[in-house]
């Protein structure tokens, strides 16, 4: 795995990519980072796309060196960008592109992951068509993109939700199926029963907050990312 600097719009970010063993060329899959920033959890998903046979890229949408450790640092990183979700488009579509120009990525075959607020991120990438074939969102945020109104998604839709997740509710998950059912997206929603938010980040455990990992749904969700990943390249 090897650090990527790039730029967007005149400022440098550092992204990660990885190169599946045995491929000269391979599908892409960027990876959107939680609240905290590009870190070890992006990295592992990363060593997990690649030994599934694709080329990996962890995006960076904060700016190289910008990362949180406490929930205070980590709002203050992603609260801007919820709020400006013009410029968080631009930031991803900026990554999405440093992703496509490394060595052995096939560029016309492309999909994001994203995770917690990686998850609103992919989603955004959906609702701006981004040229991505495919977007999976894993415990991510829900909130519509005020700067896209009425979206018209063409890329396919997966979410990996946890039910229990307090900052998703059940009244975001009927919220997000319609927007998608309105933005005619073939779409797919995945509810996994016993969790909460962060069940696929390895040693999540703050009960209070609501964010625990779960390895029956990790392992489950990333069974369901294998079979889509595989329909859509």
């Amino acid at each position: 795995m090897s650090a990527v600097d790039y730029t967007v719009d005149g400022k440098s970010y550092e992204g990660y990519f990885l190169r599946p063993k045995g491929k000269d060329v391979a599908p892409i899959v960027v990876i959107a980072h939680a609240w905290g920033g590009l870190g070890d959890n992006e990295r592992e998903k990363a060593e997990r796309i690649a030994n599934l046979g694709y080329a990996a890229f962890a995006m960076d949408v904060y700016g190289k060196g910008k990362r949180g450790t406490t929930v205070e640092e980590n709002q203050a990183l992603m609260n801007p960008l919820v709020e400006d979700r013009a410029e968080l488009q631009k930031r991803l579509a900026g990554s999405l592109e440093a992703a496509k120009q490394q060595v052995g990525v096939d560029a016309k075959k492309a999909a994001a992951i994203g995770f917690c607020f990686g998850g609103l991120a992919v989603l955004d990438m959906a609702r701006a068509n981004h040229d991505v074939l495919g977007v999976a969102s894993f415990h991510g945020l829900f909130r519509p993109a005020e700067n896209v109104p009425a979206p018209k998604i063409t890329a396919k839709v997966l979410i990996e939700h946890g039910w229990h997740d307090p900052m998703a509710t059940p009244e975001d998950v009927l919220a997000i199926a319609k927007e998608l059912e309105g933005a005619g997206a073939d779409w797919q929603l995945h509810a996994h029963g016993t969790a909460v938010h962060s069940f696929t980040t390895l040693g999540a455990d703050n009960k209070e907050m609501g964010t625990v990992y779960s390895a029956d749904a990790d392992r489950r969700s990333f069974e369901n990312l294998e079979n889509f990943l595989a329909e859509l390249f």
